[in-house]
């Protein structure tokens, strides 16, 4: 049995040219379209309408909250709706969950592998932390604009697969 040279298998392989590509658009484009912005905020009301409504629903709300019954986390992201924090995982989780329950059934191109609003539990709970983190540690809060611009940035990416 031949030996391995460990700093020879400690080799990074070279990054995926698609994850390469989805990162710098993801840190570097700038929209520009106040269509766009206008398309994001119709977006986000309708996901959190469908998220709101998905509450009525006790097959849906039995798939949320902490883990662990009580567990609240102290700058952890809300879930719309509710009165739970949570760490901003589980909360896109909990977020997706709901904006999912009612638009699984719309129309969006039917063949396609995901819908637009999954997106948004991804996108709203990191928006949510982040902000709930900066506000404690005495920083601005990121605004509704930077939040407008994920939920763009998002859409393009997972448009453009």
């Amino acid at each position: 049995m031949a030996l391995h040279n460990a700093v020879d298998e400690n080799i990074r392989p070279t990054m995926d040219e698609a994850l390469l590509a989805m990162a710098d658009y993801a840190a570097h484009f700038v929209p520009k379209s106040e269509l766009a912005y206008q398309t994001a905020r119709y977006c986000l009301m309708d996901a959190l309408g469908c998220g709101i409504l998905a509450l009525r629903y006790p097959a849906c709300t039995k798939l949320l909250g902490p883990i662990v019954p009580g567990t609240t986390v102290p700058v952890g992201a809300r879930v719309p709706g509710t009165n739970y924090f949570l760490d901003p995982i589980l909360a896109a989780f909990n977020i997706g969950t709901i904006v999912r329950w009612l638009d699984f059934n719309d129309t969006w191109l039917a063949a396609e592998w995901g819908h637009p609003s999954d997106n948004i539990g991804g996108v709203l709970s990191l928006a949510d932390y982040i902000s709930r983190k900066n506000i404690s540690e005495g920083k601005k809060p990121l605004t509704v604009e930077e939040l407008l611009t994920a939920i763009i940035k998002a859409y393009e990416i997972q448009g453009g697969l």
